[in-house]
């Protein structure tokens, strides 16, 4: 098999956060890094496949570009696909399964669309390799295909499922914020490990985790899987330095004072399992209480938090009473700053203060902004 040297890479991401996930890139040393909306391209090798995937925080998955070229026709995408070196990357054994979109595109029937990249594949293949049937029971070589605006992208996925699948929580723990966009609001913050953090809406605990695994520089990729470890074109001896790496810049001697309360006892007891999976177990103060017994300990804190938000009545005004409550307490920390991501249109006016700044993001497929409340910057040491 044929190792590519260089590889064009996306890294894709909620609609919101393409410049926080270009910056990451770009503090990894990929200084080529380019947004667009929902992905950021840059190049690099099999080796970077293994570091972006441990290392990016705010990234939903590492891709690899195979193809990019105008496709109005079934045979035009046929021909795109087929003109790719299929077996450079994907062996005789391997499971190659096909996904894919369409968007503002003349093809618009994505299981079409999908059956003609199969093909396409197959038939290189077949050329390749000199043979008529594949098992397909080897590793997995995701597939996708998006049109957009009758342009055809042909991507190879390296993750496997979303990288906010960090490992340290239970898959039956359905969380209202993913680990990805907890990790973006943190960084959009002004928040470091010199300072206190609290989150008195902590849920399962994401934000605190979160927090604690950038202040101590753990990848957040370190305590799971990714499809590409079993692939050719990335030997096992990449994955092994890479991880090495990620060990070897932990540095979890950095005293941290980081805090979280819920109202609900079983969500606190969900966060402090998590944590203890994260590798954080003590590390992080959960408590059970009501945000209006909120008070946090120390100076110039940050309070970032994704507070609760009503769908019937009944549950706005106690969602409203809660946020009077948090804007009450932060009339106690006039030296803390306080980050909040919500779709609740009157916040401010619950908070009783106006944000310093403002900026939209989406939770999902939920419209939020995230609202920011700037206290005065720690004096420096």
């Amino acid at each position: 098999m044929r190792i590519p040297e260089k590889l064009t890479l996306i890294a894709t991401c909620p609609m919101g956060i393409e410049a926080v996930v270009a910056r990451e890139l770009k503090d990894l040393g990929y200084a080529d890094a380019k947004t667009d909306n929902g992905r950021v391209t840059f190049t690099g090798t099999p080796a970077d496949i293994c570091r972006t995937n441990l290392w990016l925080r705010t990234a939903d998955r590492v891709l690899i570009k195979m193809a990019e070229f105008p496709a109005v026709t079934f045979e035009e995408l046929f021909q795109g696909v087929k003109a790719v070196d299929w077996a450079g990357y994907i062996p005789e054994y391997g499971e190659f399964p096909v996904n894919g979109r369409s968007y503002k595109s003349q093809l618009s029937s994505v299981p079409a669309c999908q059956s003609i990249v199969k093909k396409a594949v197959v038939e290189k293949m077949k050329e390749s390799y000199g043979t008529e049937w594949f098992d397909e029971d080897g590793p997995r070589y995701t597939l996708e295909v998006s049109l957009l605006s009758d342009i055809a992208t042909i991507t190879l996925d390296t993750t496997g499922p979303s990288l906010h699948k960090r490992g340290y929580r239970k898959t039956t723990v359905e969380a209202p914020l993913k680990e990805t966009m907890a990790a973006a609001l943190i960084l959009l913050s002004r928040w470091g490990p010199h300072r206190p953090f609290y989150d008195p809406f902590c849920g399962s605990g994401t934000l605190p985790i979160e927090a604690a695994m950038i202040a101590w520089n753990i990848a957040p990729g370190l305590r799971r899987s990714f499809p590409s470890e079993r692939w050719e074109f990335v030997p096992e001896e990449l994955w092994s330095q890479a991880r090495e790496e990620a060990f070897d810049a932990v540095r979890d001697d950095i005293p941290l004072q980081i805090g979280g309360s819920d109202v609900d006892p079983e969500a606190i007891e969900i966060a402090r399992g998590s944590a203890k999976r994260a590798g954080l177990d003590g590390v992080i103060n959960f408590t059970v209480q009501p945000v209006a017994r909120f008070k946090p300990e120390g100076k110039f804190g940050c309070v970032i938090t994704n507070p609760p938000y009503g769908e019937r009545l009944s549950e706005e005004e106690e969602v409203e009473k809660m946020i009077r409550q948090l804007g009450r307490a932060a009339l106690d920390l006039p030296d803390w700053s306080f980050f909040a991501i919500t779709p609740t249109a009157n916040f401010e006016q619950n908070f009783g203060k106006r944000a310093d700044k403002r900026r939209k993001l989406f939770n999902g497929r939920i419209e939020c902004q995230f609202l920011q409340f700037l206290g005065p910057l720690p004096p420096r040491r």
